[in-house]
């Protein structure tokens, strides 16, 4: 019997069928992925097996409940009765989280993003910056700590993007662990994902040795971008602003406001999924055309290009 699925719209309610099991969906949620974005994002998913059992709910569901619980930040036991039993969904992110393929997906919407911009897939330029996140009860003492400047008892967030604001690199360890330090720790793993990328731009806490020893060990040159003489508060500084908007675009979701994940690499690869839609944004801000019939969000623009630096 061949799998019929198929999306019908009466009034306010969204029905999903497949093989006669029907899913009534109330209004679209925030989070949930528009028709052009899930058409980016269904061909680098995992084929469906042929084997065993078939699938009784369809994938986009699965993707926007995965997604609805980064944003809303929810237990996974909580997720709303008209999205796939929580079971399941969680059963698909675990397997897809052990396997690399939320990674996998990030990536190549952030390279397709690049050469919507006329960039070159492989950057060779990028913004490196941490920020210190509070730890919930859950995150086991020996991966937290506490960071003295930013008073933050939790994990620090070590992140590397590219000069649009897309992440490149993301290591989670804890808060105690100075900027220098970390920053060492990260650029090892990037330097093997995008060896061509050879120059940074960072703040103040990475003056010094980190410069040093990035420029003789990694042969990466490292601008560090000051702040202006007399800044009080925030102010957006010249090449690194995109990392501080990347960090927006993460805490957004209340799931990863505060980090309650025991395993490190979950928290890392947390990071990415909270960046796909604005990676799958980017790739369909020029459609004018793109249906959100099923699912009617608003989304972040296109990112401007604020250097010539590629």
């Amino acid at each position: 019997m061949l799998s019929v699925v198929a999306w019908v719209e009466v009034d306010v309610v969204v029905r999903s069928v497949v093989d006669g099991l029907v899913m009534v969906r109330s209004d679209p949620y925030p989070s949930d992925l528009s028709d052009a974005e899930w058409a980016l994002v269904e061909p680098l998913l995992p084929p469906v097996s042929k084997d065993g059992r078939k699938e009784a709910h369809p994938r986009r569901e699965i993707v926007n409940a995965i997604l609805y619980v980064t944003h809303a930040g929810c237990s996974w036991r909580s997720l709303p009765r008209d999205f796939p039993p929580w079971e399941t969904v969680y059963g698909f992110f675990a397997r897809w989280h052990d396997k690399g393929v939320i990674a996998r997906v990030h990536d190549a919407l952030r390279d397709t993003s690049r050469e919507l911009e006329g960039r070159d897939r492989q950057p060779t330029a990028g913004v490196i910056d941490p920020q210190s996140v509070k730890g919930a009860q859950t995150v086991d003492a020996a991966t937290r700590g506490y960071d003295a400047g930013k008073k933050v008892n939790g994990r620090k967030r070590f992140l590397i993007t590219d000069t649009l604001g897309l992440l490149l690199s993301v290591l989670v360890l804890p808060a105690s662990v100075q900027d220098r330090d970390g920053g060492r720790r990260i650029m090892v793993d990037h330097y093997f994902d995008h060896w061509q990328c050879r120059h940074l731009f960072a703040d103040g806490g990475f003056a010094g040795r980190f410069v040093d020893w990035a420029g003789e060990v990694m042969k990466t040159s490292v601008d560090i971008v000051r702040k202006n003489p007399g800044q009080r508060g925030f102010e957006a500084l010249p090449k690194r602003w995109v990392v501080e908007r990347t960090f927006s675009w993460i805490t957004a979701h209340r799931r990863l406001a505060r980090i309650s994940f025991t395993r490190p690499d979950v928290v890392a690869q947390s990071g990415q999924r909270a960046t796909v839609p604005a990676a799958a944004a980017t790739c369909t801000v020029d459609e004018p055309s793109a249906s959100r019939s099923t699912n009617s969000t608003s989304k972040p623009a296109r990112p401007s290009n604020p250097a010539p630096v590629s």
